[in-house]
């Protein structure tokens, strides 16, 4: 090849890996100015609301989110950070300051949901937790600690069973007493005994929080009805539904809660599959305009 244009084949591509790796930063610099502003406006919107309520506000929003400049979807649970996360938030409260939580999850680990959850019901000052949307499983277990539940109209709790795996233990248990014990192999034998022994810890636990609502006698059983299994996991608690277990429910949601939930889009794609027109100013609170909950729940 001639030395002279293999040179200039060199320099174009020196040149190209310039203006690719220029381009790549770039882009990253822009997404993070973005993402520096939307938590601006978050801390702006829960400092508002802190305000207008004189309380301590903690949101706890599970979106899919979008991570690095490939904008893959990442479904987000509740873990164990969140839990270090929001018992520092209550830990830095004063004890005689309401707490007010924005809840909207599938949910996730019951060991966080548990943490959040006796933080919460050991407050002595009001702990109100604010459902717009949806709080799932975990969420549900955490909501029941409040002092006051207020859901939208058409937002949902859900059930509390445990699940291990994929799979619910109330239909572990059920598979091995169908099939009978001599016919199952060891490893379902020890799966139905976790099974059993969450699904025992899981409905005390619950029990103990709606003391606080509800004689203990009362407590035991909406706690039987919310972890046995009754349901598909995934089976929708509405706000009447909710009432008549007796559960403390309101459903007047503060705007300000709607206009936040707004500051959380919902990631996995450039193109949102939910549109319509702004509601005019004045006009009751309109839905995040691209709103894709989670496919499953946990």
């Amino acid at each position: 090849m001639n030395p002279a244009w293999s040179q200039t084949v060199a320099n174009l591509a020196r040149a190209a890996f310039w203006l690719v790796l220029v381009a790549l930063v770039a882009l990253v610099l822009v997404q993070t100015a973005g993402q520096r502003g939307i938590d601006n406006a978050r801390s702006e919107a829960l400092q508002r609301f802190e305000q207008e309520r004189k309380t301590r506000v903690i949101a706890m929003i599970h979106r899919q989110d979008q991570v690095s400049f490939f904008g893959v979807p990442v479904a987000r649970y509740i873990d164990i950070e969140d839990s270090e996360a929001v018992l520092r938030a209550i830990r830095l409260t004063p004890a005689d300051q309401p707490i007010d939580l924005i809840l909207h999850t599938p949910g996730g680990l019951v060991l966080a949901a548990e943490q959040i959850a006796r933080a919460l019901v050991e407050r002595k000052a009001k702990v109100t937790v604010f459902v717009p949307h949806y709080a799932m499983s975990g969420g549900t277990l955490i909501a029941l600690a409040a002092d006051e539940i207020v859901m939208d109209a058409n937002a949902v709790l859900g059930q509390v069973d445990p699940q291990i795996g994929d799979m619910p233990a109330a239909s572990i248990v059920r598979a091995v007493e169908v099939k009978k014990p001599e016919r199952v192999d060891d490893d379902t034998l020890i799966l139905a005994d976790m099974a059993q022994k969450a699904r025992i810890q899981v409905a005390a636990f619950v029990a103990q929080l709606l003391t606080k609502h509800m004689p203990k006698e009362k407590a035991v059983k909406v706690a039987t009805v919310l972890s046995e299994g009754r349901w598909t996991h995934d089976f929708p608690i509405t706000p009447d539904m909710a009432r008549e277990l007796g559960l403390p429910i309101s459903t007047e949601v503060p705007r300000a809660v709607y206009e936040l939930m707004d500051l959380y889009p919902q990631g996995g794609g450039a193109r949102p599959s939910v549109l319509y027109t702004p509601a005019r100013k004045g006009a009751e609170p309109a839905a995040p305009a691209a709103a894709r909950p989670p496919r499953s729940e946990k």
